[in-house]
C-alpha cells in the first residue's frame, strides 16, 4: 500500500467530512426553524428565524467541541469509556501475554511505538478497534471473545487489521468522527430527555409519582419535536459514518493480508464471527459511537453499514469461497463439543520463512555489492542464518515504499527480533521502574570512570535503588545485539508514557544529562533521545501532537539540505564521497534547485530544527524526502547501521515510520 498517497487520501476524507458535517448541520437548522415557523407559531419572521439557526449551530458546535475535549487523552480514552480493562506490561495471564506478545511483534515490524492494550472482559463477540490521534498515543482494544475463540494465527490477522488503521492515518479522522458525531446527534438526545422529562420528572406532583401539568405538556412536545428533528441528525450521523467507514475497512484487510502473507488468518476470524451466534456484536453503551472504528460490524446488511459484509470480505480475501460453507464449521463447532478452538477454518498454513536480512555488529558495515560466501551468515540474530548473506541492497524508491507498509519479511524479522531480546531485558521494559532504569542503560558509556559518575546522576535525580537498578543492566546490555537496541527501548516506551508528567520530565532531563556526560553526543545517542521525545514526550499530549502538514518541499529546502548534508557526511569516509551523496539527492528530491553541500556548525540544533520543519510537509513533500536521506545513506555502496537507525529515527519524528529491516532490490 502506498503511504503516502493514503496520507493524501485520508485529508481529502477529512474536508469531505467536514462537508457532509456542515450539509448535516444545514439539514437540522432548516428542520429548527421549520418547526419554530409553524409549529411554535413563529412565523417566517427572519430575525427569529436567524436567532434560532445561530443558537442551533451553538448547539451543535459546543456539544461537538466539548466531545473532541473528551477524547484528549487519545485512544486510551476511547477504550475506557467502552468499559475495557488495560493489560499490565507484566501481565502473567496466557491469554493477555499472547495478546501482548502479537501486539508487540507487529508494532515493532512497523516501526511505531507498542500501542497501549485493553481487553473488553464483557464483550463475547468477535471486534476490535484501534483508537488514538497518532501511533504515538495509539490503544488496540479486543474483545474477550477475540481471546477465548480465535487462534495466534486468526488474531493476527485482526490486529494486523487494525495496526493498518494505525498506520494510514485512519484513526485521527476516526476520533474527529466521534466529536462531529456527538454534535450532530446532540438535538435527538436533548430532545428525548425532554420528552421523558416532561412526561414524567417535570412539572406540578399530582402523585404516584408522574407529574402533570401545562407546563410539562409543553415541555414534552418540545420534547418529541426535538427527537423528531435530531432523527435528521441520528440519520446524517449514520450515513456519514457508513460513507467514511466501508472502503477504508477493505483496504485494511487488504493490508493485513500484505503484511502476514496469511490470507487464512483473517478470513477464519471472519468465518468465525459468520458462525459463531454473537457474531461481532457489542454490548457497550457506547458501541454506537464506535461503530466506524470496529473489525467488525452487527449492522453489515443495511444502509447505515461501517463494513461490507460478512461474505463480501471472506469472499475478497478468498476467491473461492461460498457462504454454504459456514454449514460445515457450525457442524465442525458442534462435532468439537462446542469449543471454537478447534473448529478448522482454514485448510493450508503458511509457514514462516526462515531468514532475515543481517546487519553486522555496530562497528561493520553492510555491503551493498557481492558477499563472501564463506562470511554469509556472519552476526545473524539469534543464530538464524541470513538467505543472502550480508546483501542489503537498499534503493531510494523501494525504502520510500516500506514506508508504513510492512511486509511478510518483516513481520517475520519482527517475530525474530522479539524472540531474541533477552528475558530479563524484556521484563525490565515491562516494568514502570525497569523501564527508567532500562532507557537509562542504554546510555550509560563504556568507560568505567564515566560510567560510575551517569550511574550518580541517576541516583541523585531519583533514588539510590535505580541508581543501582541502572549498574546492574549495563552487563547485559554491553552482549546485547546493536539491532535490538531501539526495538528493545520501545518497548519501554507504553509504561514510561502513563508515569506522571514531572517524572517525564526529570526522566528526559536525566537522560540529555547522561548523553552529555563525556561532552559530546554520539549519533546513537542524538537517536534515543530523539526517539524518547517523538514517542513518549509527544505522546503525553495527544491531541496537540498531531497537525496535519501544509508545508511544500520547496519552502523547505534549507532544512532539507541540512538533513541530507548531516547523514551523507555521517555515512561516508570522506568529504568527497560525501558530497556525491548529497548532490544525488539533493537531485532527487529537488531536480531544479541548485544547492550546495555545507555542513551546519551546530549538527544537532540543525537535525532538531530540520526535523521540526519537515513535519510540516505535505505527504507527497514527506515521500520525496524519505527518497532523498535513503539516497544519501545508500550512494556509497554500504549501509551501516548507525544509517540505518538514523533513517528510521527521522521517519519515526517525520511520522513515516519504516518497518526494522530496510528493503533491499532484489
Amino acid at each position: 500500500m502506498d503511504f503516502f498517497a493514503q496520507q493524501a487520501k485520508v485529508r481529502r476524507s477529512s474536508r469531505t467530512l467536514v462537508w457532509l458535517f456542515a450539509l448535516a448541520v444545514l439539514a437540522i437548522v432548516v428542520a429548527v426553524d421549520l418547526v419554530c415557523a409553524f409549529v411554535l407559531g413563529v412565523g417566517l419572521r427572519p430575525a427569529p428565524l436567524l436567532g434560532i439557526a445561530v443558537a442551533v449551530v451553538a448547539v451543535i458546535g459546543l456539544c461537538s467541541a466539548y466531545r473532541v475535549a473528551s477524547l484528549a487523552g487519545g485512544g486510551a480514552a476511547v477504550a475506557r469509556e467502552m468499559n475495557a480493562v488495560e493489560v499490565p506490561a507484566d501481565t502473567t495471564n496466557p491469554q493477555w501475554q499472547r495478546l501482548r506478545n502479537v501486539i508487540e511483534e507487529v508494532a515493532i515490524a512497523s516501526g511505531v511505538p507498542v500501542p497501549e492494550i485493553y481487553v473488553m472482559q464483557d464483550e463475547s463477540g468477535i471486534n476490535a478497534f484501534a483508537a488514538g490521534y497518532t501511533s504515538t498515543d495509539a490503544a488496540v482494544c479486543v474483545t474477550q471473545g477475540c481471546l477465548d475463540k480465535l487462534n495466534r494465527d486468526e488474531l493476527q490477522g485482526v490486529i494486523a487489521h487494525e495496526f493498518s488503521h494505525v498506520l494510514n492515518g485512519d484513526m485521527r479522522l476516526n476520533i474527529r468522527l466521534m466529536g462531529l458525531l456527538f454534535g450532530i446527534m446532540a438535538l435527538w438526545v436533548v430532545g428525548r430527555f425532554l420528552m421523558w422529562g416532561g412526561y414524567f420528572g417535570l412539572g406540578d406532583d399530582n402523585g404516584g409519582g408522574r407529574r402533570r401539568g401545562g407546563g410539562s405538556g409543553q415541555i414534552a412536545l418540545a420534547g418529541i419535536a426535538l427527537l423528531a428533528i435530531g432523527a435528521i441528525g441520528v440519520f446524517f450521523g449514520r450515513l456519514i459514518q457508513a460513507a467514511v467507514s466501508r472502503s477504508r475497512e477493505s483496504l485494511a484487510d487488504a493490508s493485513a493480508v500484505q503484511f502476514t502473507r496469511q490470507t487464512s488468518g483473517i478470513a477464519g476470524a471472519l468465518k468465525k464471527i459468520a458462525v459463531f451466534e454473537e457474531g461481532s456484536a457489542l454490548q457497550a453503551p457506547r458501541k454506537d459511537e464506535v461503530r466506524h472504528m470496529l473489525f467488525g460490524d452487527a449492522e453489515a446488511s443495511s444502509w447505515f453499514a461501517t463494513h461490507p459484509p460478512i461474505t463480501e470480505r471472506i469472499r475478497a480475501l478468498e476467491p473461492g469461497f461460498k457462504p454454504e460453507e459456514l454449514d460445515t464449521y457450525v457442524k465442525q463447532w458442534l462435532a468439537a463439543g462446542n469449543d471454537p478452538n478447534n473448529i478448522e477454518l482454514h485448510a493450508t498454513e503458511h509457514p514462516w520463512e526462515k531468514a532475515v536480512h543481517d546487519f553486522a555488529r555496530a562497528d561493520g558495515d553492510v555491503d551493498i555489492g557481492g558477499a563472501d560466501p564463506a562470511t554469509a551468515g556472519t552476526g545473524a540474530i539469534g543464530g538464524i542464518v541470513p538467505a543472502r548473506g550480508a546483501l542489503l541492497a537498499i534503493t531510494a524508491a523501494g525504502v520510500a515504499a516500506q514506508v508504513a507498509s510492512p511486509g511478510t519479511d518483516d513481520y517475520q524479522a519482527a517475530t525474530g527480533l522479539h524472540a531474541q531480546i533477552p528475558a530479563a531485558l524484556a521484563a525490565a521494559a515491562r516494568d514502570p521502574r525497569g523501564a527508567l532504569a532500562l532507557v537509562f542503560a542504554l546510555a550509560i558509556s563504556e568507560h568505567p570512570d564515566l560510567q560510575a559518575q551517569q550511574v550518580q546522576s541517576v541516583a541523585e535525580a531519583f533514588d539510590a535503588a535505580l541508581g543501582d537498578a541502572v549498574r546492574n543492566l549495563v552487563p547485559p546490555m554491553a552482549d546485547l545485539h546493536p539491532m535490538l537496541r531501539l526495538p528493545l527501548a520501545q518497548l519501554a516506551f507504553p509504561v514510561l508514557k502513563r508515569r506522571p508528567r514531572p517524572e517525564v520530565d526529570r526522566f528526559v532531563k536525566t537522560l540529555n544529562a547522561l548523553i552529555h556526560a563525556d561532552g559530546r553526543v554520539d549519533l546513537d545517542e542524538y537517536c534515543l533521545a530523539k526517539l524518547v521525545q517523538a514517542q513518549v514526550v509527544a505522546a503525553l499530549d495527544p491531541a496537540a501532537g498531531f497537525k496535519a502538514g501544509t508545508l511544500k518541499l520547496t519552502d523547505a529546502q534549507d532544512e532539507l539540505r541540512d538533513l541530507v548534508a548531516l547523514l551523507a557526511h555521517f555515512g561516508n569516509d570522506d568529504d568527497e564521497t560525501a558530497q556525491r551523496a548529497f548532490q544525488a539527492a539533493m537531485h532527487d528530491a529537488l531536480p531544479g534547485a541548485s544547492i550546495l553541500y555545507a555542513l551546519p556548525e551546530d549538527w544537532q540544533a540543525a537535525l532538531d530544527r530540520a526535523l521540526a520543519t519537515l513535519d510540516r510537509l505535505t505527504p507527497e513533500g514527506k515521500q520525496l524526502t524519505v527518497r532523498a536521506l535513503t539516497g544519501a545513506i545508500a550512494a556509497d555502496g554500504k549501509v551501516t547501521l548507525a544509517e540505518s537507525e538514523m533513517l528510521r529515527v527521522a521517519c519515526a519524528v517525520l511520522g513515516c515510520p519504516l518497518p526494522p529491516m530496510l528493503a533491499d532490490n532484489a
